[in-house]
């Protein structure tokens, strides 16, 4: 039997101190506190919404960070 996938650990992260943040900057910081998966998105997009533990998605307009969530 095949041993079952582990999930990486979601860091002890608070999305919201990247709010304001240009991207660049946001995502740089967010590799270095552990998120394994870290996924710009324009306003608006069309995403499925499954759920990837150690993923932190930005919501980008304009160069900087409007909106953050875990997943």
């Amino acid at each position: 039997m095949a041993p079952a996938p582990t999930n990486p650990s979601t860091p002890d992260d608070d999305p919201e101190t990247y709010v304001g943040l240009d991207a660049a900057t946001a995502e740089r910081q967010a590799r270095e506190r552990g998120w394994t998966t870290v996924r710009s998105l324009p306003p608006d997009a069309v995403i499925t919404m499954e759920y990837l533990s150690g993923r932190l998605n930005f919501t980008v307009e304009d160069g900087a960070v409007v909106r953050c969530w875990k997943g």
